[in-house]
């Protein structure tokens, strides 16, 4: 394949921006854990969870509906449609940072130093990431996924330069960690704007039908966009408020790793929504079927291999990571610990996700939004209950996989009424019938 038309693939290009991000947080990681106290690790790692779900959120209000409408649509309709986008995730952020600065009245009352933190620096982060958010909603429209490389790879590339200039110049403490976070938005947000990315001159095409369809559509999507981060941000929560800041950070020390599963995830559910959706529209209900299951078959088997390894080598990606006071220590074993369940759990992620994907397809956004809200009891019930009584940080890897497994059941039951017969064992078959076709076609090639 020569290399004009390998970054012309949609799929790759999403590969590469996931893999790419993936890379560059894991080496922020093994930064911050050598040069940055443990409580302030977990209190940093709080705060970005929990605006990371606010992102999602709000990025997820919108980028399955806008994706689904502006695709095929005349250039006067994708107009109304982005500028329809800015007064919606416009209101949004506007309303969390009213909620925010009420908040803050009463900060002097609120005692847990991760959540005075997140309130006193969420509006900034909030606002300056805007025009980013919009931006990458846009490209992903428009199957641009070099320009979405492009706008992660700045921003988690300044962060990361700005914290080495930070060492250097022996300020590597949280405070100033929040504003370079903050600087980093800015400076990505503004690229953003300057190249034209973003639409925000479309504003004035807005209109209240446009408005009105991407909200009705997107309060129920949401679920499925946010389902992904749902549990680190319930995770965090528990862990920080139960068992303290430090423990949170050993937590995250433990799934830093679980990139190697979400790599694949991640990428492939940004291309799969729009062809489901093609599909659909088509009335193929055959290929749409064959479609999500020849996703979850075959990357649930593509990554066991790459599972094995990590069960065998956790302890050691933990000193990696965390540098060698996490080696061959309680601290370092709790963390492997941890990797190794999250690692063996990881084989339903993507029955869980593509099942998700596919109902949102078939116009089915509301079943997604009563399994989240399912799911999220079950997680927060299964895990504060657990962390109380037993005070075990191990507890919250099973409050989050039960949801998982009864999330799956509910798609598979939820498809099979209102769609079509779809049977998890076929997605497995044509998996593996998958893998060994691109192994012998690759054999053959050699």
């Amino acid at each position: 394949m020569k290399t004009g038309k390998l970054f012309k693939n949609i799929h790759l290009l999403s590969l590469l921006g996931t893999g790419s991000m993936s890379v560059l947080t894991f080496l922020f990681s093994a930064v911050l854990y050598r040069f940055m106290e443990i409580e302030e690790i977990g209190i940093w790692f709080f705060f970005q969870t929990t605006l990371a779900f606010f992102d999602m959120f709000r990025q997820g209000f919108l980028s399955t509906a806008f994706v689904k409408f502006y695709a095929g649509a005349t250039f006067k309709r994708q107009r109304q449609l982005v500028g329809s986008t800015w007064i919606i995730l416009g209101g949004i952020t506007s309303s969390a940072i009213v909620i925010d600065l009420i908040s803050l009245l009463f900060i002097h009352y609120i005692k847990d130093a991760s959540l005075r933190n997140f309130i006193s620096y969420f509006s900034f982060n909030f606002v300056a990431s805007l025009p980013m958010i919009i931006a990458m909603c846009l490209a992903q429209a428009q199957l641009r996924f070099d320009r979405l490389l492009s706008i992660r790879l700045i921003q988690i590339s300044l962060l990361i330069i700005s914290f080495v200039a930070l060492i250097l110049l022996k300020r590597n403490d949280l405070q100033h960690l929040m504003y370079i976070n903050i600087f980093a938005s800015v400076c990505t947000s503004l690229r953003c704007l300057i190249k034209g990315w973003t639409g925000i001159h479309y504003i004035k095409f807005s209109t209240k039908k446009a408005i009105s369809e991407l909200f009705n559509f997107g309060r129920y999507t949401v679920g499925t966009i946010i389902s992904a981060n749902l549990f680190n941000v319930t995770n965090a929560t528990l862990i920080n408020f139960i068992l303290g800041p430090s423990h949170l950070a050993i937590y995250n020390l433990g799934t830093r790793l679980m990139e190697i599963v979400e790599i694949p995830l991640r990428s492939f559910v940004a291309t799969a929504m729009p062809m489901l959706s093609k599909y659909y529209n088509q009335g193929l209900k055959h290929e749409v079927v064959r479609t999500t299951q020849k996703y979850i078959g075959t990357i649930t088997l593509s990554i066991i291999p790459a599972l094995l390894f990590a069960l065998l080598f956790a302890d050691l990606a933990m000193g990696i990571i965390g540098g060698s006071q996490y080696y061959h220590n309680p601290t370092g074993h709790t963390a492997g610990n941890i990797f190794r369940l999250f690692v063996l759990f990881a084989l339903f992620y993507p029955a869980d996700r593509f099942l998700a994907v596919m109902l949102d397809a078939i116009h089915k956004p509301e079943i997604n939004f009563r399994k989240i809200l399912i799911m999220l009891c079950m997680n927060l019930s299964v895990g504060g209950i657990g962390l109380y009584v037993f005070q075990n940080i191990y507890v919250i890897v099973f409050a989050n996989t039960l949801p998982v497994l009864v999330a799956i059941f509910l798609s598979l039951k939820a498809v099979n009424k209102h769609y079509a017969p779809f049977r998890l064992q076929k997605a497995y078959q044509m998996g593996a019938q998958e893998i060994f076709r691109a192994l012998k076609k690759t054999m053959k090639n050699t």
